[in-house]
């Protein structure tokens, strides 16, 4: 009989109503806060958690780029130092040879000075001489193969780089005055740089009026 009394009151009624929209609300409430931990312990709202990760992912993408150029920087000065070293061995190769071929170039003058004195020359036997003229030929196309030719400067401008003048001689030609009237010894270059000037005479020319 109690229990029925109590389910026909409609102050009961109006009571579990009110309770059960306070659960309800703050129910809502609860769930809008709720956001799931980040990993260290922190909580907050959803749109603080998306800004957080936002600005997360912001710091994560400049970091990737500042190693990707750094790994850029690198990879570059390594490509150059290896090109640098790269040629400064081509160079070395080129001129490691230099200091022999300096001792070399006694014989070549040896032959220049013999195959110059044509009287002398001319009285050697027909078939020596052929023969020494063809050691010659062959030794200067070795030399030349590895870079290392003569030069005959004759009539061209004095040059202290490649000329090494021992005297000047008077010319009566205006255009022969400060050029090579006579080579006393030929010059050689390896790989086009001189490693001995040639040794020469220069053209002075002097107006006879004055």
């Amino acid at each position: 009989m109690h229990d029925d009394k109590n389910q026909n009151d409609p102050q009961s009624e109006d009571v579990e109503l009110e309770h059960s929209d306070e659960a309800k609300e703050m129910d809502g409430d609860e769930a809008e806060e709720f956001v799931p931990e980040d990993g260290e312990g922190n909580t907050g709202t959803t749109k603080d958690a998306v800004k957080d990760l936002r600005e997360k992912l912001k710091k994560a993408i400049a970091e990737k780029q500042e190693y990707m150029n750094g790994w850029q920087r690198a990879k570059a000065d390594f490509v150059n130092a290896r090109k640098r070293e790269d040629e400064s061995r081509r160079e070395m190769a080129k001129f490691a040879t230099e200091d022999i071929l300096m001792q070399i170039t006694p014989v070549l003058d040896s032959f220049t000075m013999a195959f110059n004195n044509k009287e002398a020359w001319e009285k050697v036997d027909k078939n020596w001489r052929m023969g020494v003229e063809y050691i010659y030929s062959q030794l200067k196309g070795v030399l030349e193969q590895n870079g290392f030719t003569e030069f005959d400067p004759i009539g061209e401008k004095f040059d202290a780089l490649r000329h090494h003048a021992i005297e000047t001689v008077p010319v009566a030609d205006q255009s022969q005055d400060h050029t090579v009237v006579n080579v006393v010894q030929k010059g050689y270059l390896l790989n086009g740089k001189v490693i001995r000037p040639a040794s020469v005479k220069i053209g002075e020319f002097k107006n006879a009026e004055a």
